[in-house]
């Protein structure tokens, strides 16, 4: 069906083709291998650190990662949002479980890179405005899949767009805890967004590392009960919650690998900057002092602000 053809909700088919352009099991496991890779970056870059140690190539690698996940997890909600008049919700589900992903490793690489973002105004704006945009289409993507839970709709083939349209027959009396949990992750979406601006945005940073800790952990949770919902979910590693066409899903086609062989690229780059064929710039200074040095200090650092503000003052106080 054409993404301009209206959308069928007066009768429900018994099935609903596969879509592997955004289920398929290549796409799936790209943007889980890339949100473990970033994970596991993160907490060493952050853990080295720690020691006062460098850690070039593996930051150069991380945000590689990061920024191919956070374009990919834009693309294919933006897939998603034009595609309601085609797409059932269980299709649906799995773009929003995705751009939890997204939003996991780009939020892990904040804490662990937040030094380079911040020392020059233009990276930082343009990763605030990824992350806006990331946010908004996730919320309007949970708005979609709420909708669909409240209404019942959410294990049935009628189009995602037909949840405003129809009547639906209602939540059943076990559908109390995913309502719940929809506005929770909703909710905390945009509290996780907030927390990262003020992360991103401030000058003078108490408690650096203890934030850097408790918030890779709070994005490991996120990443993994996003997978492990994706996995369970999918035709290609699980039970799809409703009764599809056909296999097409758990097919390795071009579009597939392709998916797969784009992780290669970061180490492409790391390759070269081992090789010395690539100078990058080392961390600031700040990143190499001692965890604690006798007193309690605010972490101080090389922050760049942006000349458009004519103030050489933080964006948040503090």
């Amino acid at each position: 069906m054409s993404i301009l053809s209206p959308a069928n909700c007066t009768d429900a088919p018994s099935a609903t083709p596969s879509d592997a352009g955004v289920a398929g099991a290549g796409i799936l496991l790209s943007f889980m291998i890339t949100a473990c890779l970033a994970i596991i970056l993160s907490a060493s870059v952050i853990f080295a650190e720690f020691r006062g140690k460098q850690s070039m190539i593996r930051r150069k690698l991380l945000n590689s990662y990061s920024d191919s996940q956070i374009f990919q997890g834009i693309g294919i909600q933006c897939v998603g949002l034009a595609s309601i008049n085609s797409l059932v919700p269980y299709h649906f589900f799995l773009i929003w479980m995705l751009s939890l992903l997204s939003m996991a490793t780009h939020n892990a690489t904040l804490l662990a890179l937040v030094h380079d973002y911040r020392r020059d105004w233009v990276i930082r704006w343009i990763r605030q405005l990824l992350m806006f945009v990331n946010l908004a289409l996730s919320c309007v993507s949970g708005i979609f899949v709420l909708q669909a839970v409240s209404m019942g709709l959410d294990d049935e083939t009628l189009p995602i767009v037909c949840v405003w349209q129809t009547e639906g027959r209602g939540a059943p009396s076990t559908a109390g805890l995913s309502y719940v949990g929809t506005i929770v992750v909703i909710a905390g979406n945009c509290l996780v967004f907030g927390l990262a601006t003020w992360y991103l945005h401030s000058r003078t940073q108490r408690f650096y590392k203890v934030i850097q800790i408790v918030g890779l952990v709070l994005m490991t949770a996120i990443a993994i009960g996003a997978a492990v919902r994706i996995i369970l979910l999918s035709q290609a590693f699980g039970r799809p919650s409703v009764e599809l066409s056909d296999q097409g899903e758990t097919v390795w086609s071009f579009g597939q690998l392709l998916s797969m062989l784009l992780l290669i690229f970061p180490l492409i780059s790391v390759i070269e900057i081992y090789r010395g064929e690539i100078q990058v710039a080392p961390p600031v200074a700040d990143d190499r002092q001692p965890l604690y040095d006798g007193e309690l200090q605010p972490t101080s650092s090389n922050f760049q602000p942006n000349p458009l503000f004519g103030s050489n003052t933080n964006l948040i106080k503090r």
